[in-house]
């Protein structure tokens, strides 16, 4: 997720004082003819990338390679700095292109086809590239939190689409991220593309504005500072009970939660959310394109799959992967997700943002 989830939820890692992976593992060696192969993979991402460390060296030690996770920023500056180096790479894999960003990402031709050993066992619908330049790893919904306990108080349901949030009595509830700044901020935009299209859904953020929505530059404020519902939020005074931000927030606030509580203090709307689906693919140029594929192996394995949820609290894309007891008694399952084709995404982005900017911002 991009993350930049946050992909994915990972951003929400982070802000709740989740450690997070630096680097290990020393150089390789030259790949010159009799030289010998080099031993370090290193894994370019964005800065939410995170594993466990003994399912890591689990890894290292039945592959033989060292691993060096390179950080870089969010997901967009990340893949501006792999675009940037293109042919020559600054490590052998890139971690953290999701599906708004994708289509930018191959029409660049940074990646080597590769088709990842138990890529049969992903879920079709995360399949999106026919071509395998990019392998499918997590998944993760951008969507509307709400602070139950204010609900509550004021007796008022809480919104639980879209066209809720235009409703006089949430007015002036809704924070949200800036779309051209923030990841779910971009994914909540292309929730209403995905629900009104092309055509309707300017008029629909017209009435949201008038509805008194708020705008603030990244996740971090609007979940940390502005939102009612979160840890962050309340010990900040934030006074809006809704915010966008994922349908993993939930069992965060439950596992970081001092005490942890018996219920999550915040709920989702599940008909506003958006897919997001995060990626990684070899980079064309690597130094250690074998280590590279083993890497992309371990990353749809079943015990790196099951142990990302509470590393990065995004889902796993592997049919057989399981979630963790405080994912499955605390979260919500996505039935309906708005999606928006990467094509679509790529042709239209630029322009969808800008007008939005024109429209909400300004």
């Amino acid at each position: 997720m991009s993350t930049t989830k946050k992909i994915a939820g990972s951003a929400l890692a982070v802000a709740l004082g989740v450690s997070t992976l630096a680097a290990c593992g020393d150089g390789g060696s030259g790949t010159a003819t009799g030289e010998a192969k080099p031993k370090t993979i290193t894994l370019v991402s964005h800065d939410s990338f995170n594993v466990t460390p003994a399912v890591l060296k689990d890894f290292e030690q039945q592959s033989g390679y060292t691993v060096k996770v390179l950080k870089s920023g969010d997901a967009g500056a990340a893949l501006n700095q792999e675009i940037l180096t293109k042919g020559s790479p600054r490590g052998d894999v890139f971690f953290g292109v999701d599906n708004t960003l994708l289509s930018r990402a191959l029409d660049n031709g940074i990646f080597t086809p590769y088709e990842a050993k138990g890529l049969a066992g992903v879920g079709a619908e995360y399949q999106l590239d026919k071509e395998h330049r990019v392998t499918p790893v997590d998944s993760g919904d951008i969507c509307v939190n709400y602070d139950k306990a204010y609900f509550a108080e004021k007796k008022i349901a809480p919104p639980q689409t879209l066209d809720d949030l235009i409703k006089p009595e949430y007015k002036d509830l809704l924070v949200t991220e800036n779309a051209a700044t923030s990841s779910p901020g971009l994914g909540f935009l292309l929730a209403s593309v995905g629900k009104y299209g092309d055509g309707g859904w300017k008029d629909y953020w017209t009435k949201l504005k008038a509805n008194g929505v708020e705008v603030v530059d990244g996740w971090e404020q609007a979940y940390n500072e502005r939102f009612s519902g979160s840890a962050g939020g309340k010990k900040a005074k934030g006074d809006r009970p809704l915010v966008v931000s994922y349908a993993s927030s939930p069992p965060v606030e439950v596992l970081y939660g001092e005490p942890q509580p018996a219920e999550a203090p915040t709920g989702v709307a599940t008909g506003t959310c958006f897919r997001q689906v995060e990626f990684a693919g070899l980079l064309k140029g690597a130094k250690n394109e074998e280590g590279g594929k083993a890497l992309l192996d371990f990353l749809v394995s079943k015990k790196f799959q099951e142990d990302m949820p509470l590393q990065m609290f995004v889902n796993p894309v592997v049919k057989d992967a399981k979630l963790p007891e405080i994912f499955t008694k605390h979260g919500v399952v996505i039935e309906k997700p708005e999606t928006v084709a990467p094509d679509a995404i790529a042709k239209n982005r630029e322009q969808w943002v800008k007008a939005w900017s024109s429209l909400v911002v300004k």
